[in-house]
């Protein structure tokens, strides 16, 4: 076991060797503020402090986990073995020349966003304003890579303390926005898209489908879901989960209407084959109380528990979003990304606990943080599908290199082409296809 000594321990301290060690790391460690322990303790050791212990590994600590406030920080960007670092350190005797920890930790906590800054048009958190996208380090996977440096730090002293090696495995997201294009709208809806199209389409042909469609003489296009899980059969490593919107009918939020048989025997019918969760609807931001009234919707229909979640145009504001989701039964949430950028918000691809940076404490939701959605792709960078998958393959190839989770957002609708998404099915499958070489 790893001891790890520090003059103070605090809960950020506490939280952040937890993600770098055991979850990252997959390390054994406790922790001591006490020098006669630390001294007399056999197995491995860090020293976490302003000066190093002789014989040990020394992390010269920046100040950020010994506060308990939140303030303006300078994490001060530099290259370091080809890899950006924050927070650096001076001294000629330390092993490294910043604090990994007190980088991870304003990564992984999202410091930046309780910070003042702009917001997107949606209420979110602009990826331009991220310290990620100033110093350009979106794409890479800052947070595993300090971790792997720390490790090396260990074994540099400890040749034979084991640290297992991490692999790389994947996640495919599909969100639920819209079930069906044309079928089981109700009345109204579907008489209104109808009289649009013949009013605003320059040839019958959307006129022709929805017709088709509605006879049951055509497959709905958006009814995509048994090619999804086919997709998946044949990617066994690959796992997959499906995040349902049961929302209220309003201007970002249409669904098709929780009541309808139709779309619950479809729910069920996915719940057969792959994990599902809830969407948190556009309006839960605004009213957090939804955010249990959906849960319990998509619980009612599928007659068991829902623990997973995302937010429903990753509207995404901390910590009042995550802080919605605990009271509701939600255990794991996966709005960790942005829409307009592909990249990692938090510098990681791995899972890791929330911390409650206001009330400074960790929490028991996990954040499973996603590399890329389909719709940035496409709409936000108006990339081609060639560019798309390149785009794809670059980030999967960061995160395999340092065994972490590739974690990637497509929607049910987009692989119906329809409306500019032709050619984006074959990328799909490419790109699933990518990943199995990848293992």
């Amino acid at each position: 076991m790893l001891l790890v000594y520090t003059p103070k321990v605090t809960n950020r301290l506490g939280y952040t060797l937890g993600v770098v060690l055991r979850t990252i790391l997959k390390v054994d460690f406790s922790i001591t503020n006490d020098r006669n322990v630390f001294d007399a303790h056999d197995d491995a050791k860090l020293c976490y402090d302003g000066s190093r212990i002789d014989g040990v590994p020394f992390i010269k600590a920046h100040h950020l986990l010994f506060e308990t406030t939140i303030a303006e920080q300078e994490p001060r960007c530099f290259d370091y073995n080809g890899t950006k670092a924050l927070f650096p350190v001076f001294g000629k005797d330390v092993d490294l020349p910043f604090d990994p920890f007190a980088a991870t930790f304003y990564m992984i906590t999202r410091y930046e966003e309780y910070l003042p800054h702009r917001e997107d048009e949606h209420g979110r958190f602009a990826a331009n304003e991220s310290l990620a996208v100033a110093e350009g380090f979106l794409h890479c996977a800052v947070v595993d890579r300090w971790a792997l440096m720390v490790a090396d730090v260990i074994h540099k002293y400890y040749p034979g303390f084991h640290i297992a090696e991490r692999k790389f495995n994947a996640v495919l997201t599909v969100d639920i926005d819209a079930a069906y294009c044309y079928l089981h709208k109700g009345v109204l809806r579907t008489v209104t898209g109808l009289l649009r199209d013949m009013l605003h389409r320059h040839d019958m042909d959307e006129v022709k489908r929805r017709i088709r469609v509605l006879r049951h003489r055509e497959q709905d296009p958006y009814d995509t879901f048994d090619y999804i899980l086919d997709i998946h059969k044949r990617h066994r490593d690959m796992r997959l989960i499906f995040f349902a919107l049961v929302a209220d009918y309003g201007m970002f939020d249409k669904p098709i209407s929780h009541h309808n048989i139709y779309f619950r025997q479809l729910l069920q019918h996915i719940d057969d084959y792959a994990k599902l969760g809830v969407h948190p609807s556009y309006a839960s931001v605004e009213r957090p109380e939804l955010v249990a009234v959906e849960t319990k919707r998509l619980a009612d229909i599928l007659h068991r528990g829902i623990v997973r979640s995302r937010f429903h145009f990753l509207r995404l504001r901390l910590p009042d979003s995550y802080r919605s989701l605990t009271p509701a039964g939600i255990r794991h949430d996966y709005s960790m990304g942005f829409a307009e950028a592909i990249g990692l918000r938090a510098g990681t691809g791995t899972p890791y606990p929330f911390y409650d940076l206001e009330r400074d404490y960790e929490t028991e939701l996990t954040i499973h943080p996603f590399c890329l959605m389909d719709t940035t792709l496409q709409k936000y960078l108006r990339m081609t599908p060639a560019e798309g998958l390149e785009a794809f393959k670059r980030e999967v190839d960061e995160l395999r290199e340092v065994g972490g989770t590739f974690s990637f957002i497509v929607h049910n609708q987009n692989l119906g082409e329809l409306f500019g998404w032709k050619g984006w099915r074959e990328v799909f499958e490419q790109a699933c296809q990518y990943l199995d070489n990848q293992k």
